[in-house]
């Protein structure tokens, strides 16, 4: 298996998981042609991609979904809740409803030789999941989008390969900045986003031997900033309950506009 951000931050997502014969991209919330660019950069095209997973319909996550689902007439996988909201928006232009699979948090269905395991996140949207894929042993998750964690998160992301969770951004920067109050309090809420004190004591529980990378994902573009966020959680790694210290782990901070260094596993 192998996995890479094409595309991670507040104005984009797009990960890459594949193994030798299936590929999956979960979310398309970037251009096509960034897609098609990031793909290119992994010697792979549009027409090798097996499935598009969605994690919920919030634009930053499907922006790219139908002109490449058209395209390449790539099947979409999402919650039947996540489908309807993506079948009533404007702006994706018409996608086949042949293309569309439905599927449920906490029921495993497979793409090729991926095992793909979806579990319930926390955000304000219809119904929204985050993402694990498994092949010959090792696996792999996505998990941003989170407004809280709690012990079934936890179970969910144990025993990984490679994991990117979400540190979208530092409580003081949000506190300060000039977002109006109720978007504040959206982000910081519940429903919202993980900061990175927050990104780094679920890590801190997720933790093993066998953990090869991480990367910190989702970054907010104007209440946090790439050293600020890999430092932070770090720090709680090194203050943690934990056996571990930070230097036991690759944590790296995937880039909105980049392509990330590709994880073997």
């Amino acid at each position: 298996m192998r996995m890479c951000s094409i595309a991670s931050g507040s104005s984009g997502n797009c990960i890459y998981i594949g193994s030798g014969s299936s590929h999956i991209l979960i979310d398309a919330g970037i251009s096509g042609k960034r897609v098609e660019a990031g793909l290119k950069d992994l010697d792979l095209k549009g027409t090798d991609v097996n499935g598009i997973l969605i994690t919920h319909e919030h634009s930053d996550h499907i922006r790219g979904l139908g002109v490449l689902a058209r395209k390449y007439e790539i099947p979409i996988y999402a919650t039947p809740g996540t489908a309807a909201a993506i079948r009533g928006m404007d702006g994706l232009g018409k996608i086949e409803e042949g293309l569309f699979v439905e599927i449920g948090a906490d029921a495993s269905f497979f793409i090729g030789d991926l095992k793909i395991s979806p579990f319930r996140i926390s955000h304000d949207a219809a119904e929204p999941v985050a993402y694990r894929a498994a092949c010959g042993g090792r696996s792999a998750a996505v998990a941003t989008d989170l407004g809280v964690y709690t012990d079934y998160t936890v179970d969910n992301l144990k025993d990984l390969d490679v994991l990117l969770l979400e540190a979208n951004h530092d409580i003081h920067m949000l506190e300060v900045g000039g977002y109006p109050y109720y978007l504040k309090r959206r982000i910081a809420g519940e429903r919202g986003h993980l900061s990175n004190e927050s990104a780094g004591k679920l890590l801190c529980r997720v933790l093993h031997d066998n953990l090869k990378a991480v990367f910190l994902g989702h970054l907010s573009k104007e209440n946090n900033y790439a050293e600020l966020a890999r430092e932070t959680v770090r720090l709680e790694v090194q203050l943690g309950d934990t056996p571990y210290q930070p230097e036991d782990f690759p944590i790296s901070v995937a880039s909105r506009d980049e392509v990330s260094p590709c994880v073997e596993i």
